[in-house]
């Protein structure tokens, strides 16, 4: 396989992400995107995913011409409704209430921006989890021990947050943490870039 000489970055400071992209072993430098991530009239969660991790990707492009550029977005979807990051204690107290015994579906967008060619190849990742019937006391004593409110959906599944489950189902369990690294890798196996060659 040819050996892609092109650098990477992931456009990113979450530390979720960096720590799952440092797990494939590939070096790679972060730089913050700070664009607007407000979300368009009538956009449906895959569409909102999508393009937030295209122009995340996108918008270092200059800065880094001769970069592989990670963008990635997420979201959950409860009762027909998008939600983000809680923030604080009140916020995931009410995103876990609204999620109690329900079917709770994350949307992770991926794009990956080749700077030279200014080219993307951008996609959307599911994955469903099975919340369990939780209690009010349950929820908050949850929410003190593991303080999730930079995490869409307020809980950390590679955490305490299993607890809160009674069934996850998707193709890849990075995807609910933040960052489809079996769709990347297929991506970046396209540029030569191959942590195991």
């Amino acid at each position: 396989m040819q050996t892609s000489t092109k650098k990477i970055l992931l456009a990113s400071t979450s530390a979720y992400r960096k720590a799952l992209l440092a797990k494939t072993g590939l070096a790679f430098t972060c730089a913050s995107p700070n664009i607007d991530e407000t979300p368009v009239a009538g956009e449906t969660p895959d569409e909102l995913v999508k393009r937030l991790a295209h122009s995340k990707a996108s918008v270092l492009a200059a800065e880094y011409p001769a970069h592989l550029i990670i963008g990635s977005d997420q979201v959950c979807v409860i009762d027909g409704h998008i939600t983000g990051k809680p923030h604080n204690f009140e916020n995931a107290f009410r995103q876990l209430r609204a999620a109690s015994g329900k079917t709770v579906t994350f949307y992770t967008g991926l794009s990956l921006y080749d700077s030279q060619k200014r080219q993307a190849q951008t996609l959307c990742e599911t994955f469903d989890v099975v919340f369990r019937e939780l209690t009010d006391a349950e929820i908050a004593g949850y929410l003190q021990r593991e303080e999730p409110y930079d995490c869409a959906g307020s809980f950390k599944s590679e955490g305490l947050g299993i607890t809160l489950f009674e069934n996850l189902s998707g193709r890849d369990p990075n995807t609910l943490i933040g960052l489809p690294l079996i769709a990347l890798l297929n991506l970046l196996r396209a540029h030569g870039v191959n942590p195991l060659l």
